[in-house]
């Protein structure tokens, strides 16, 4: 018989995502979320404790019983199951944490519970070339030995002669650069049909352990001496990020600085399914995890309805459509 506890802690098993914070490790907070469930889970009303019969003697007056002692069959609880000896029901349980994110950086970090963590290795596998999105704060004029704010100062330079278009040219040739790799390392012959549905669908990836590759940059916001990138991305890490902003100050004739670093999408995971520290509950994972499993169930049916034989286009506008494949990596991108 299964206990509110352990009924408990299978809803929590499976995939969400918290916020983290600007400044805080990452295991900080898969500690602090760890102490949380247990807690939530060891606070669950315990099972009443098992009941077992003994016979106590009870003593009497001697005309009742000439020996002076009468036997009574009395239920008594079992106090060896009682929580107080056996202690919590819950001493540990297992929360792994997938695509990490440095103490600087700020953003979407999915985490998984129990079962969950078989999921969560598979969206960590190389194979499954899950991308990622960040926006990147940068600052022109400033060069440091870390390529962030922080760092020690190692050059100063001019930013007057830096305009949108300048850098929009620069983000497309860094983006074109990043396709040819791309290309490079996903073992797959352009020419074939293959290549140009996973190239349509956004499935275009390295076939294995790669680089780091941007699949999509472009400029959200540009006030000088400061300005936002969008960033799409696999297999990166935020250090790599930061080199990215300090290397188009060097081709825009000057220097950046990154001042921040924000990872707004993990997979299937963005920031409006990212609990925030003050969601931290247990009640609030669970019900996280549930969204999770239904929007999952969701994506799957969508994908079996395309993959759906009578949906398919026939074979003479497939024909067709393969000579226009450039276009259709290109729409695998960031738009």
């Amino acid at each position: 018989m299964t206990t509110r506890a352990i009924r408990m802690f299978r809803g929590l098993e499976g995939l969400f995502c918290v916020y983290k914070p600007s400044g805080v490790h990452w295991k900080l907070v898969r500690d602090s979320i760890e102490t949380t469930l247990l807690k939530g889970l060891n606070a669950t009303p315990p099972q009443p404790l098992p009941q077992e019969v003994r016979f106590l003697a009870h003593p009497v007056s001697e005309t009742e019983a000439p020996k002076g002692l009468t036997l009574s069959a009395v239920s008594v609880p079992v106090l060896s199951e009682h929580p107080l000896v056996t202690g919590p029901e819950f001493q540990h349980i297992k929360v792994g944490v997938g695509h990490r994110l440095d103490a600087p950086s700020s953003g979407v970090l999915v985490l998984a519970v129990g079962n969950g963590n078989r999921a969560l290795n598979d969206l960590r596998a190389y194979t499954t070339r899950v991308t990622r999105d960040y926006t990147l704060e940068g600052e022109f004029g400033t060069a440091t030995d870390d390529f962030s704010h922080t760092g020690r100062v190692v050059e100063r330079s001019t930013f007057g002669h830096i305009t949108q278009d300048k850098l929009d040219r620069v983000l497309a040739m860094l983006q074109g650069v990043n396709q040819k790799a791309l290309l490079l390392y996903s073992n797959v012959d352009m020419r074939s049909q293959e290549a140009y549905e996973m190239a349509a669908q956004g499935l275009l990836g390295p076939d294995g352990k790669s680089t780091p590759i941007l699949t999509g940059l472009r400029c959200i916001r540009f006030q000088p001496p400061n300005f936002t990138l969008e960033v799409q991305c696999l297999n990166e890490t935020q250090k790599y990020l930061r080199k990215v902003v300090h290397e188009i100050g060097l081709e825009l004739r000057s220097t950046a600085v990154c001042k921040g670093v924000r990872r707004t999408r993990d997979g299937p995971f963005t920031l409006q399914d990212a609990l925030t520290h003050h969601h931290w509950t247990a009640s609030d994972v669970k019900q996280a995890i549930r969204q999770y499993h239904s929007s999952k169930k969701k994506r799957k049916e969508t994908h079996t309805k395309i993959k759906d034989p009578a949906l398919q286009l026939p074979e003479e506008t497939v024909g067709k459509k393969t000579e226009t494949y450039n276009e259709a990596a290109a729409e695998g991108g960031i738009k």
